[in-house]
């Protein structure tokens, strides 16, 4: 039997008196695209933080690969692709420079980049079409070539792991396409993708299982399972049986 790529088991998280995550089980296999799906403030960003060793449970463990998550990370394991709002896209850095902080790990103290640096990066940004925009500031992109030049970041990075937290937002629809293709592409590369999304309807095309978060974990299965109306009224509340009906 392989080793789990994401096991997290019992994780228990506060913020002083708030709860973020109540006992919260998950485990992901390699090679398989999880959608985490609940509401603002059900623990998603929390979740991710744990898995990237960035906040440490007060109950519970968390495995990456078999590993503690920081030293997944510090080896460079685990990629991160960020909501929009947690980046300030007006700091002078060119495209290749975001992409290149994913070698930084193979650089060693000076973080001069090398030749095989280079080419990693120059290939990542081929990957995921970006390579005519190398040169831009990372601001002047539009909303899904953002949300790929970090995806090329981890995959310049050599990431086995990745985590994407809505990675659909303000991006149009063939954006949305490029990026589900990109990710089923690394997902058949061997990498584990976890993605966070309020964007149901991509769901199923995209992940081959699902997680219905809501400080703990609700459902885990397919994604036609846990999508069901009776399963989502559990984490949004009835009003979505409600819209359901309307519509």
């Amino acid at each position: 039997m392989s080793t789990p790529a994401i096991a997290v088991e019992n994780v228990t998280v506060h913020y002083g008196e708030v709860l973020a995550l109540d006992a919260a089980s998950l485990t992901v296999d390699p090679a398989r695209i999880c959608g985490l799906v609940g509401m603002n403030g059900s623990g998603k960003s929390t979740l991710f933080k744990v898995i990237m060793g960035m906040v440490k449970p007060d109950a519970g463990t968390v495995r990456i690969g078999g590993q503690p998550p920081s030293k997944a990370r510090r080896e460079g394991g685990i990629g991160y692709v960020p909501q929009s709002e947690e980046v300030d896209w007006q700091f002078p850095l060119s495209v290749r420079d975001v992409v290149m902080m994913g070698r930084y790990g193979h650089q060693g103290f000076t973080r001069r980049a090398s030749k095989a640096d280079r080419a990693a990066v120059d290939e990542a940004l081929d990957r995921v079409e970006l390579g005519d925009y190398a040169g831009r500031q990372i601001g002047q992109l539009s909303g899904g070539q953002k949300k790929r030049a970090f995806v090329a970041r981890g995959i310049a990075q050599g990431a086995t792991i990745m985590l994407l937290d809505e990675p659909f937002a303000g991006v149009d629809k063939r954006s949305e396409a490029t990026i589900t293709r990109l990710l089923r592409e690394l997902a058949s590369d061997g990498c584990t993708i976890l993605v966070s999304t309020h964007d149901l309807h991509a769901l199923p095309q995209l992940c081959d299982e699902a997680v219905l978060l809501m400080h703990k974990v609700l459902m885990h299965g397919p994604p036609e399972r846990v999508l069901q109306p009776e399963n989502l009224a559990m984490a949004f509340g009835l009003d979505v049986l409600n819209r359901k009906e309307a519509g």
